[in-house]
């Protein structure tokens, strides 16, 4: 594997995240927002990109990641946010704080709020951020987070001097280390989603500039 792209701050890699993480080490945090395996993007048909909702092509979450990845990433970090981490309680161990985003709005067609499993063993904590809000990023991947939730994320490990995503996919854990000036590595598999990761990126670094 070699660089797709890369900044001051971090590196893109295109690539198996399984292989570039069996040779990782001083890894102080995974943010990352793995495929659920729930068939989300062939089941995606309606064209309201207004409500945040498109319609996108590929097998890209017709399974689960491995449950040798998850070991993996639980071996090379210090500590994990996983969202998605309902998905994935057969290969977590127990912990007693989960990170809730509520989208501030009930009973719609899309849920309420999304999970993420914590490694910290501290008390639960709530994002309020509407689907409104999220959808001024410009959605690029079926299941990006806005940015603002993974800065809130990555204000909960303020010691953290190394942040990894072995599933990048658009991008927006990177953007939120650029924002925050923290150190990152990203790593996707598929092209396309490594090309939008990388002018993601360098936009906001763009944009830090003129600020």
């Amino acid at each position: 594997m070699i660089p797709y792209y890369e900044t001051p701050n971090g590196r893109l890699w295109h690539g198996d995240c399984l292989e570039w993480m069996e040779h990782a080490k001083g890894i102080d945090l995974v943010l990352t927002d793995p495929p659920y395996g729930i068939g989300y993007g062939g089941s995606m048909r309606i064209g309201q990109e207004k409500h945040g909702w498109t319609q996108y092509e590929g097998g890209w979450d017709e399974s689960r990641p491995t449950k040798e990845i998850f070991a993996l990433i639980l071996k090379i970090s210090g500590d994990q946010i996983i969202w998605g981490g309902n998905y994935f309680t057969d290969y977590l161990p127990p912990s007693i704080q989960w990170f809730v985003w509520d989208k501030g709005q009930r009973n719609f067609t899309l849920a309420d709020c999304e999970l993420a499993w914590s490694s910290q063993q501290k008390a639960s904590r709530i994002f309020n951020y509407s689907r409104r809000a999220a959808i001024q990023d410009g959605k690029k991947h079926p299941t990006q987070k806005p940015v603002a939730l993974m800065v809130w994320c990555l204000n909960k490990h303020p010691k953290a001097t190394i942040t990894l995503d072995p599933f990048l996919g658009s991008g927006t854990t990177a953007v939120a280390c650029e924002r925050l000036n923290r150190r990152w590595i990203g790593i996707e598999i598929e092209e396309k989603y490594c090309e939008i990761a990388a002018k993601r990126i360098e936009n906001e670094r763009k944009q830090l500039k003129l600020w």
